[in-house]
C-alpha cells in the first residue's frame, strides 16, 4: 500500500475512496478536472490512479467506452458519508449529469463513494461500502494501483486479492 494511504482513521478525519467514470463528452478532460475539484474536499493531497479505459458494464446497447479512475482523499473534520455523498452529487450536476432516465446511461461524470473510513451504511440513498465495487474490475483495478493492500469495510481480503478473484470479461486498459 502507498505509505501516503496509511492514514489513521480518527473521529475527525476518515479515508474516503471515490470512483470516477465518464463516457459522454471529453472524458479525457473531464476526469482530471474532476480530480482537481475532489482535492478541495480533502485535507491532504489526494491519491490519484491513472486513467483506465473500460468496457461498459450493464449499460444500454451501443454505450460508449468509459474512462475510469479512483481517488483516495482524507475527509475534513466534521465530514460525514452523507455530506460527502451530497457534494459528489452536486459535482456531477456541475459537470452536466442529468437525472437518470435509464439505468447506467451515458454520463459526463459519475462519482461513486466506494468507502468512507470503516463506516457502513444501508439506506435508500447510500450504501457503504459501495455494494458493486467488489465485483467491478473498473473500480478495483484503479484502486489496486493506489491502495493494493486496502481492506474495505466488511471484507477480509485486500483490494488486490478481490481483483485477482474476478472472472474475466471486463476490458480494462491503463492509459498513458
Amino acid at each position: 500500500m502507498n505509505s501516503e494511504f496509511r492514514i489513521q482513521n480518527s473521529e475527525s478525519q476518515k479515508l474516503a475512496v471515490v470512483a470516477l467514470g465518464s463516457n459522454l463528452g471529453n472524458s479525457r478532460q473531464i476526469i482530471p478536472v474532476a480530480m482537481v475539484r475532489l482535492q478541495t474536499f480533502s485535507s491532504r493531497p489526494i491519491l490519484k490512479s491513472s486513467l483506465w479505459q473500460t468496457s461498459p458494464v450493464n449499460c444500454p446497447p451501443g454505450s460508449r467506452i468509459f474512462l475510469n479512475a479512483v481517488v483516495g482523499l482524507t475527509t475534513r473534520t466534521g465530514e460525514t458519508p452523507e455530506s460527502l455523498f451530497q457534494k459528489l452529487r452536486e459535482l456531477e450536476t456541475e459537470f452536466g449529469r442529468q437525472m437518470k432516465k435509464v439505468l447506467n446511461e451515458p454520463r459526463p461524470l459519475d462519482l461513486d463513494l466506494i468507502a468512507f473510513g470503516m463506516e457502513t451504511r444501508d439506506s435508500p440513498e447510500l450504501i457503504l461500502p459501495h455494494p458493486r465495487a467488489l465485483v467491478r474490475r473498473f473500480v478495483l483495478q484503479p484502486l489496486a494501483e493506489i491502495a493494493p493492500e486496502l481492506v474495505l469495510p466488511g471484507q477480509s481480503r485486500t483490494v488486490s486479492q478481490l481483483l485477482a478473484g474476478l472472472p474475466d470479461g471486463e476490458t480494462v486498459t491503463r492509459l498513458s
